[in-house]
């Protein structure tokens, strides 16, 4: 969409908001819809993805609202009590973007509750990303241009950094934005355990805090969106156990072999202990999420049975959500 119909868009759902106000006045106080969900992030994130998983969830999706007419929507929405919402912010709003954050203290102050989603992923794979669909990054023509190409090829590594540079410009962009958001990372996500785990999370409980207990393969790389990171790799690896070599740290053969491991045992004591101590502290500073990212060679037993056990013992005192990144990429 051409800069000039994304403004006459914006125009048009402001006047018609406007209108709809006009016709259905609401106290100044009620402000907030049964549910609403933000959602944010790169783009190429998979943010369009995101919403539709929400859609299919019942939520009332809006993509790329004007952060502008964000409260005059939640006061219309507030007549629709039972009806969830889900609003898509992203880049292409960049004019607005530095209200955005301000509105967001003021509603929550108003005691609004709006659980912000920011989707994020590595630069390598958001290239690849617009390079398979050869869609143009929405800030490609803010970013800075390179110098005329001089060889065969060149034209190609300039239009890499180009694009680079307009992902870069958009993360310091939406960096405020990311710092007070639930952050998902889709670097290594297929769309269907992406939708899986949007599902997932509207369905954690909105009060409270929710653990998010996620087992990966650092092979594959570090989880953009973890707060804590364990690394399991000294333990003993039933990998090198032919008979436990195809199984998981779901199945009961590996579960009894790392429960046998006065190692293994003496880590997850560690860091249940550990987190036992913080989490008061993370409930007071009304933190929505915390993501405990456990990691090992392959993300398939030692992370796998640390995730699962510590959302088991957690289960009791808090929300928790478990996800195995490379166990639901072969799901």
């Amino acid at each position: 969409m051409s800069a000039s119909s994304q403004n006459n868009s914006n125009d048009n759902t402001r006047e018609v908001l406007d209108h709809l106000e006009r016709l259905h006045p609401a106290p100044a106080d009620a402000l907030a819809p049964h549910e609403v969900v933000l959602v944010t992030g790169i783009s190429g994130s998979g943010k369009s993805v995101a919403l539709h998983a929400l859609e299919d969830a019942g939520f009332f999706c809006v993509d790329n609202l004007p952060p502008e007419l964000l409260r005059a929507f939640l006061r219309l929405e507030h007549e629709r009590s039972e009806r969830r919402v889900a609003i898509a912010v992203d880049v292409r709003s960049a004019g607005s973007l530095p209200h955005l954050l301000p509105l967001l203290d003021e509603l929550k102050g108003e005691g609004v509750a709006v659980i912000s989603l920011f989707l994020d992923a590595s630069t390598d794979a958001l290239v690849r990303r617009f390079s398979e669909t050869r869609r143009p990054h929405p800030l490609s023509d803010d970013a800075p241009k390179p110098g005329p190409a001089r060889r065969r090829g060149d034209s190609a590594i300039d239009g890499r950094r180009a694009l680079v540079d307009a992902i870069e410009l958009e993360r310091e962009l939406l960096a405020g934005l990311r710092e007070v958001s639930t952050v998902i990372d889709t670097s290594q996500l297929r769309p269907a355990q992406l939708r899986a785990w949007m599902r997932d999370l509207v369905r954690a409980e909105a009060s409270g805090l929710t653990l998010v207990f996620e087992s990966f393969a650092f092979k594959h790389g570090v989880p953009l969106d973890a707060d804590y990171v364990f690394d399991v790799r000294v333990l003993p690896n039933p990998y090198y156990i032919r008979e436990l070599r195809p199984q998981t740290g779901r199945d009961a053969p590996v579960v009894e072999y790392l429960q046998a491991q006065p190692e293994a045992t003496e880590m997850l004591a560690q860091i249940e202990a550990f987190l036992t101590r913080w989490l008061p502290a993370f409930e007071a500073d009304q933190r929505s999420y915390l993501t405990v990212a456990i990691g090992c060679t392959g993300g398939q037993h030692r992370s796998v049975y640390f995730a699962e056990t510590l959302a088991r013992r957690f289960g009791a005192r808090s929300g928790t959500l478990v996800r195995h990144r490379e166990l639901d990429a072969r799901d």
